[in-house]
């Protein structure tokens, strides 16, 4: 498959779950025409804030063995951002720093986070990433390589058993909720889902690196296309000093169609399973007109690619905002 396909079935990906996202979103938040202004438009001024955000994004992934670790790591991977927030919504606009002293990893990252209609929790990702830094356990040096490429994209869902008392949105805007209890705590189960796709022209492992692997740890293109099932629970805890936390934890475990493009040859692995562990942290701090919110999120996926093989992916997402509320004027 050339890179002119590949890079052609990206953007169609892209475009694909963009327009599928806004449309299930239409269809679930908007269920008729007249409830459009009820569900989007906030018209009271002491529910807006502005803010001012940095972020942290990465997909990363690794080849190891029982001996030797190879690991690839995109740059410039923070960012700063201004937005602005309500009850209702939440919007956000960021711009990626980067280094000048380091290549430039070209990149289109996507992930949110959801809770619909009380009991569904939702959540999606899609990220492309173009240039990484190879890097190891055995002492060999730092490469970057411009030729390496990863696309993921995939979901996870989770019913709950109780009615889930509280929003993120009021959580990252710095609201508080009177619906909610001090702590809350409820389980549930669910499906995940998500294709996996990484490649270079000849191999991830250097001339340098290829000689810790064995023969089939040359891999030229991966990929992978999983479903699977999920447990875990969601949780909010209301502390003092106007200080609100929650913490998910979300293990899963399934099976993946694998098939792994060598040099020469090709081959699927026989192992199918493929284990998860996607958890959730936030903290929220109200102090009079101002707010802060921290929210730190990670998903781990690891399979094994046979030959004493294996292949890890890391999806991690981390997001800081100051923000700070309007005030009514008084007449």
């Amino acid at each position: 498959m050339s890179k002119q396909i590949i890079f052609q079935k990206a953007i169609f990906i892209k475009v694909f779950l963009l327009l599928g996202i806004y449309f299930a979103s239409s269809t679930i938040n908007a269920q008729n025409i007249d409830d459009l202004d009820e569900l989007l438009i906030d018209r009271d001024i002491e529910n807006y804030s502005i803010r001012l955000f940095t972020n942290f994004k990465v997909n990363k992934f690794s080849i190891k063995n029982d001996d030797s670790k190879a690991r690839f790591v995109p740059n410039n991977r923070h960012g700063l951002g201004l937005g602005f927030a309500n009850k209702k919504v939440i919007v956000d606009i960021g711009f990626n720093l980067k280094n000048p002293n380091k290549e430039e990893t070209t990149r289109f990252d996507l992930q949110g986070t959801t809770i619909l209609e009380d009991r569904h929790f939702a959540n999606v990702y899609l990220q492309t990433y173009k240039g990484f830094t190879a890097k190891n356990d055995f002492d060999e040096p730092f490469v970057f390589r411009s030729d390496v490429r990863s696309v993921s994209f995939g979901f996870n869902y989770l019913f709950t058993l109780d009615d889930i008392e509280f929003s993120y949105a009021l959580l990252k805007a710095g609201f508080s909720e009177e619906r909610h209890k001090d702590i809350f705590i409820t389980g549930g189960l669910g499906v995940f889902g998500g294709f996996d796709y990484f490649s270079a022209k000849t191999s991830i492992l250097s001339e340098s690196t290829n000689s810790y692997f064995n023969e089939q740890g040359n891999i030229k293109r991966y990929q992978g296309a999983a479903l699977g099932v999920l447990a875990g629970f969601i949780s909010y805890f209301k502390l003092p000093e106007n200080i609100s936390a929650t913490i998910n934890v979300m293990p899963g475990v399934g099976l993946v169609n694998k098939k792994i493009t060598l040099e020469d040859d090709s081959y699927r692995p026989a192992n199918p399973m493929l284990y998860k562990l996607d958890f959730l942290l936030g903290l929220g701090y109200n102090f009079n007109q101002f707010y802060v919110s921290l929210t730190y999120s990670n998903g781990l996926y690891s399979t094994d690619l046979d030959y004493d093989n294996k292949y890890r992916l890391n999806l991690t997402k981390a997001k800081l905002a100051v923000g700070y509320r309007f005030k009514r004027k008084n007449k």
